[in-house]
């Protein structure tokens, strides 16, 4: 069990540490360990700006240890429901295993409750049997098979 994590909304100025914890990633479809963190800085900057997304970061002790975001969709699926979908969620690698990952997503399931939505959606790498265990834990059940396509680039 984690001592406490607070979990806020990102930051401008939280750019650096949330690439950080999202290059600690071991499964990468792209090398960006050269791009410096202020080439997202656009990208971060339309998220934190956009109703439709949010960009959570998690803090213990003063240091953003965790973050996760969510999209927010509106289907015409369960009568027009509002799905959450969560996307890059990662907890510092030195400090995995404490709870900070089942804070974060308590988090995430309070936010989207509060929001109305009607599911909480989400994707694990189908190699990452230590995170589906994990997400299966906290109630997550495998009920789609996720497909991808690839269309090259980073853009």
């Amino acid at each position: 069990m984690s001592a406490g994590l607070v979990v806020r909304d990102a930051r401008p100025d939280d750019l650096d540490a949330v690439i950080a914890l999202l290059r600690e990633d071991a499964i990468r479809e792209v090398d960006e360990a050269e791009v410096p963190a202020s080439a997202y800085a656009p990208a971060f900057a339309e998220i934190l700006a956009d109703d439709h997304h949010q960009l959570l970061v998690g803090e213990a002790d003063g240091e953003l240890v965790a973050t996760a975001q969510l999209s927010w969709l509106r289907r015409l699926t369960y009568v027009g429901g509002l799905f959450c979908v969560v996307e890059s969620v990662r907890v510092r690698s030195d400090l995995r295993s404490r709870g900070y990952g089942a804070d974060l997503m308590r988090a995430v399931e309070r936010i989207a409750r509060d929001r109305g939505a009607a599911r909480i959606e989400l994707t694990t790498n189908a190699r990452r049997d230590r995170a589906r265990t994990f997400y299966e834990r906290l109630g997550y059940v495998p009920s789609h098979v996720g497909m991808k396509r690839y269309l090259g680039g980073v853009a």
